[in-house]
Formats: C-alpha cells, sequence, structure tokens
C-alpha cells in the first residue's frame, strides 16, 4: 500500500460513521408546513427565532435557522429523528436541567415539527 492509502483510510472510516444528510433527516409523511404551523401555534417563537415566524422573536434558546446541518441537539443529543422527535415533546426527560419545557404535541405533531426544523438547512 502506498503512503497515500494509509492517509485515506482513516477519511473513508469516518465518511461510514455519518450518513448521508438525505438519508439522516427523513421523516415520512411528516409535513414541515404544518410543523411551522404547530411551532406558531404552541409559541416555539416566544424562546426560538424561527424562519417563517415573523413575531415573537424569542432570544432565550438558541435560533434554529440552520438547525438541519447541526450535529447536535442541544449541544448534547445526535440530530437524528428517533432524539429530535421525543425532544421536541418533552426535552427535560432527555437534558435534565434543560429550560425548555415539554411542549403539549403529540408524537405525530412532533414529526411535523421535526420536519419542519429539518427543512431549516440554511
Amino acid at each position: 500500500m502506498g503512503s497515500n492509502t494509509y492517509l485515506l483510510l482513516p477519511l473513508l472510516l469516518l465518511g461510514a460513521c455519518k450518513p448521508a444528510p438525505d438519508e439522516r433527516h427523513v421523516l415520512p409523511g411528516a409535513d414541515a408546513a404544518e410543523g411551522l404551523r404547530l411551532a406558531k401555534a404552541v409559541g416555539c417563537g416566544a424562546c426560538h427565532v424561527l424562519p417563517g415566524l415573523d413575531w415573537p422573536q424569542g432570544r432565550a434558546g438558541p435560533a434554529l435557522g440552520g438547525f438541519a446541518k447541526q450535529a447536535l441537539i442541544a449541544g448534547k443529543l445526535p440530530n437524528r429523528p428517533e432524539v429530535l422527535v421525543p425532544y421536541i415533546r418533552d426535552a427535560p426527560a432527555l437534558t435534565p436541567g434543560t429550560t425548555m419545557p415539554a411542549m403539549p404535541l403529540s408524537e405525530e405533531e412532533a414529526r411535523h415539527v421535526a420536519a419542519y426544523l429539518y427543512s431549516l438547512d440554511d
């Protein structure tokens, strides 16, 4: 093996650990537009700046533009649908001490909100 092979091997192994972006955030049957509507209805904008929501523009939580590109949720959890949906519903159960409250959303509604968040790739 040449020296280039030894340099490429770690990169290939690291790349294999991370799913392709289009596979990583798939939520079959979830609707991003419905997710934005629900985010407005439950008051997510009271704490977060959300693209597509003009008011309120809360500053207590992080701005959520570009959410799809973030590697972690709340700086601690992998940004994957199977983690995000329960996090949206009950963040304190997954990250004790968080200031984000449990949200009055069903699992289906949280899936829509997650689809909306995953549509935010800018």
